[in-house]
């Protein structure tokens, strides 16, 4: 496979940034850390309110880096839970800043991890990244040193398409100026990113983790699954291995 590979398109949040773990399940683990007193299933409902009104809401601007981000995500959850009679108000925002923090330093000690798999395959192959995000990734990646490894950006806010809908990889595949086929997309969302990947004809490499749910998956879907990001440098580039 590796040798008809000549462009990557890789998905950024729970591929780049957590290693394929789903952002519901490190937020619950920084509640916990952090302790926050409320249960699971609360925070679940704060998490998915929070994400609903970021996608509806334009609350991130174009200069916020990903720490405002979290910021502003933690915030949205905590008035929940808090409107919610799940959290009380004296300490919600204490609560919503140190959660945050501490989900920036979990990020940054990733992104070590991930970050020279990016920067290597950036020298052999053209990258592109198509992700759901919120108009600011641009600032994300220069904030984080990778925004030159990038000769394309597909950000769903901006061209108005968003995962599951194939289209928004049909449009990453334009991006990098090759046949589908001859594509590989990264991604850490079996629903998100392998099934609408392969609808376009990309092949995939699925970077598989704990997930956040119970969502049903066909591992014979995906061309690569790998649980840790840089099991994919052997298939790309088998001189460095």
């Amino acid at each position: 496979m590796k040798t008809d590979i000549k462009g990557i398109i890789f998905d950024y949040g729970g591929t780049i940034d957590t290693n394929s773990r789903h952002w519901a399940g490190v937020l619950w683990e920084k509640y916990e850390e952090c302790g926050v007193p409320v249960d699971k299933q609360s925070f679940r409902e704060a998490y998915v309110h929070g994400e609903r009104t970021l996608a509806r809401d334009p609350l991130v601007k174009p200069e916020h880096d990903f720490h405002d981000v979290l910021r502003i995500k933690t915030r949205i959850q905590a008035d929940y839970l808090v409107k919610a009679g799940k959290l009380a108000q004296e300490k919600s925002q204490e609560y919503a800043a140190s959660v945050a923090d501490s989900c920036y330093k979990y990020v940054l000690d990733v992104l070590e991890h991930t970050r020279p798999v990016v920067k290597t395959l950036s020298e052999h192959y053209k990258l592109v990244l198509v992700s759901n995000f919120y108009g600011n990734i641009q600032t994300i990646l220069k904030d984080f040193g990778l925004s030159e490894c990038f000769s394309g950006i597909i950000e769903s806010s901006v061209v108005g398409v968003r995962k599951p809908d194939p289209a928004i990889y049909r449009l990453g595949v334009e991006a990098t100026g090759f046949p589908a086929e001859n594509v590989l997309v990264v991604g850490d969302s079996f629903s998100k990113d392998v099934v609408p990947a392969k609808k376009v004809g990309c092949k995939v490499a699925w970077l598989k983790g704990e997930g956040w749910g119970d969502e049903a998956v066909d591992e014979s879907l995906p061309d690569i699954v790998i649980g840790d990001l840089p099991e994919l440098l052997p298939y790309l580039l088998p001189c460095l291995s």
